[in-house]
């Protein structure tokens, strides 16, 4: 009885830790109402993670896809974009955002992000490395914010945010994925930006990623190599 209630209790810690982006801020704005500009993601209830990185649902895992979200948020070049956690980031892991520009013939609210489209413009990398005690920026944040570049070109976008939590990421697959896109629509920029190579999701990472397969705890990492692009230059 004692092991089956110890069980119980670990597998409820697990699914408290696990995480969505359902609201969202522009700027000093007040958070948004839950699934506005940020399309319904299909563990809005569950809060489980992507875990095949070859699966559709890298690339917004989207609950219902084709449905877009209902808005599409207006945001000038150079501000932050916000988007809420639930309930907090509650593993270890980098912090990604990538956009995609939504092509001629398309809105934010029809586009649907396949193929080589996206761009990184934001990563984030551990402290500590080499000492067993290995810190993210994100760690136990109920919001994560990025800047939109000051040279993207203006127009209408998909804004992807992931979190990869890695305390389960030694072997395949056990890597964890928190994803959400937001709708926006993006003026004052340059137009000036320098992409590099685009992406696709799924496409861009392997299982086998040394940012993917990643042994957090022993023995002890001495250094971490961010998955995907390198961050877009302006």
């Amino acid at each position: 009885m004692k092991l089956t209630t110890s069980i119980a209790v670990l597998a409820a810690a697990g699914v408290q830790a696990h995480y969505t982006f359902p609201k969202s801020a522009v700027s000093a704005s007040a958070l948004s109402p839950e699934w506005e500009s940020i399309r319904t993601t299909e563990n809005h209830y569950s809060h489980g993670p992507v875990q095949d990185v070859t699966s559709a649902a890298m690339t917004c895992y989207e609950l219902s896809p084709g449905t877009p979200a209902p808005k599409t948020a207006a945001i000038t070049a150079g501000s932050n974009f916000t988007f809420s956690v639930d309930t907090t980031i509650g593993h270890p892991g980098p912090l990604h955002f990538y956009m995609a520009k939504v092509p001629a013939g398309k809105t934010a609210a029809t586009f649907d992000g396949k193929g080589a489209v996206w761009f990184k413009i934001y990563q984030d990398g551990p402290k500590g490395l080499g000492t067993g005690t290995i810190t993210w920026p994100s760690d136990g944040k109920s919001q994560v914010s990025v800047q939109i570049p000051k040279c993207v070109q203006n127009g209408e976008y998909l804004l992807r945010v992931e979190h990869i939590a890695l305390h389960s990421a030694g072997s395949v697959g056990g890597a964890q994925l928190y994803i959400s896109c937001a709708q926006i629509s993006v003026t004052g920029g340059s137009g000036t930006v320098n992409t590099g190579g685009l992406v696709a999701f799924p496409g861009a990472y392997k299982a086998t990623d040394p940012g993917i397969l990643f042994q957090l705890y022993w023995p002890t990492p001495t250094s971490y190599v961010n998955p995907g692009p390198a961050v877009v230059t302006c």
